[in-house]
């Protein structure tokens, strides 16, 4: 069951929904106002990449959310990937 991140297109509420399935996604309403013009947004996912025998000094490899010109931006540490 994945959680959905929606936001409010009349009062600008940003919230998250646990739904059963994507065809209750039509019957989301905003919490705060009751409006049910609302959009789905894009979420930010935050994983570890794991994979093979890891020394202990080798830190996980994580999703990292940073501010950018064009809103949040998400950037995807790989293994073997240099800044």
């Amino acid at each position: 069951m994945p959680i959905f991140e929606f936001k409010c297109l009349d009062c600008g509420e940003e919230f998250e929904v646990l739904l059963k399935s994507k065809d209750e996604i039509a019957t989301v309403k905003c919490r705060a106002c009751g409006s049910s013009k609302i959009e789905r947004l894009m979420s930010v996912v935050n994983s570890i990449i794991g994979g093979g025998a890891t020394k202990s000094t080798d830190k996980p490899r994580v999703a990292e959310s940073h501010s950018c010109p064009t809103g949040s931006c998400t950037h995807l540490e790989l293994p073997g990937y240099q800044k």
